[in-house]
Parts: structure tokens; C-alpha cells; sequence
């Protein structure tokens, strides 16, 4: 690839990679996906009328509607769609995930891992990926269950204070 970006509708591969990560965590409630390719394959949920302005567009954008992920190859050399935590805003959680009160779900987004006793609700069944949720309901990141530890019961892989520490 020459550098160019590239804005297109998701394939059908691409929708099932989608699909397969949503069906860990529960049901997947949007359809219409784009990908900007350019180094990486990012993907974008969007809607008809979002998709309709981009491809009346002369120049190709570089980022539409919410980004949701990126797809690429793993180590095994599997492509894999992965998850940012927008993406669960578009999936109806049903499984695989915690739920943790006020004060645990204020450290979690400061970064910090999860003790177990701070764990309100769990709902797990053999995923090592689990999205952490506030008693509201509010997605507040994506975690690693680490059974094994009670003090960093769950692991925290990324939360919606990241990008603010950055």
C-alpha cells in the first residue's frame, strides 16, 4: 500500500470478526461497520446517513462515526478483531463481566486492578477478557480475570481513563 487511506464498507469477514468478539460478551446491536485502511484497519460503527456523506466525499476520510476497534494479526498470525471500549456501547452485555461499586469503579478507571471483594456482580465463564461496568451500567473498561489473586482479581487492560493519563 502506497500510503493512501481507504474508506469502505466492512466485508463479511471483517463483520464476522466483529460478530465473533460481540457473541463473548453478548449480542451485537448495530450492523453497518466501516474500515479506514491505511497502516492499520480501524473500524467505525456507523449509519446510513453518515455512510451516505462519506462516499459523496471527493477526498477519503481518516477516521467517520465512532471508532469501535482495529483489526489486525496477531502473533499466530490470526486476524482478530479487537475491541476498543466504545465497541460495547453496541453490544447488549449478557456475559462476561463485572460489576463494581463506587469506589472500586473509581480506582478501575484511575487505572488500578480489582481486588475480588470489591466486585459486586460477576458473570463469568471462562473468557480472560471481561468488560467492567459501574452500578449504572456504564462500561468503565475491558479487564483480565485473574482467579488465581484476590488482590488483582481482575486486571486492568484499558478503561475510559486512559486517554485523559495520557
Amino acid at each position: 500500500m502506497s500510503g493512501e487511506i481507504i474508506a469502505r464498507r466492512a466485508s463479511s469477514w471483517e463483520i464476522d470478526l466483529i460478530l465473533k468478539e460481540a457473541e463473548k460478551f453478548g449480542t451485537l446491536v448495530h450492523n453497518f461497520f466501516a474500515i479506514v485502511e491505511g497502516k492499520y484497519r480501524d473500524v467505525y460503527a456507523v449509519n446510513n446517513e453518515v455512510w451516505k456523506i462519506i462516499e459523496d466525499l471527493t477526498v477519503r476520510p481518516f477516521a467517520l462515526g465512532t471508532f469501535v476497534g482495529m483489526i489486525k494479526v496477531d502473533e499466530n498470525l490470526v486476524e482478530k478483531f479487537y475491541p476498543a471500549i466504545e465497541f460495547f456501547t453496541f453490544v447488549d452485555i449478557e456475559k462476561n463481566y463485572a460489576v463494581l461499586g463506587p469506589k472500586a469503579s473509581f480506582l478501575f478507571t484511575t487505572g488500578k486492578d480489582v481486588p475480588k471483594k470489591a466486585v459486586r456482580k460477576l458473570v463469568w465463564k471462562g473468557s480472560k477478557k471481561i468488560v467492567v461496568m459501574n452500578e449504572l451500567g456504564d462500561v468503565l473498561g475491558i479487564g483480565r480475570i485473574n482467579p488465581s489473586n484476590e488482590e488483582k482479581f481482575i486486571k486492568n487492560i484499558t478503561d475510559v481513563g486512559a486517554f485523559l493519563r495520557k
